[in-house]
């Protein structure tokens, strides 16, 4: 992608992001891990230098790690559901064509 980015391409970046975020979302039975799932994929998509549990969780404007890691470790979501709806979701918004 070349050139320069525009309010549309930032547009429809947050869109896809909420989009993929929905799709997530119904994996998490509660609202709370919910909600730190999305801002856990925002950091992982920040330009942070280092990408770990603190640098996670400031992303996400909280003071320490333990969210994020009762989100990985304690909360109750289907891990191998939500693998396959970002695989899904890849599939369908980069793969090429003739990819599948």
């Amino acid at each position: 992608m070349g050139g320069d980015v525009t309010v549309d391409d930032v547009r429809g970046w947050a869109a896809g992001l909420e989009a993929l975020q929905d799709r997530i979302g119904q994996h998490f039975r509660r609202s709370e891990p919910r909600h730190r799932a999305g801002e856990y994929l925002r950091g992982l998509l920040a330009p942070l230098e280092r990408k770990n549990g603190w640098t996670l969780a400031e992303q996400a404007g909280e003071r320490c790690p333990d969210g994020m890691q009762r989100l990985l470790n304690q909360a109750d979501w289907d891990a191998d559901a939500v693998r396959d709806e970002v695989c899904s979701f890849v599939l369908e918004h980069l793969a090429a064509d003739e990819a599948c």
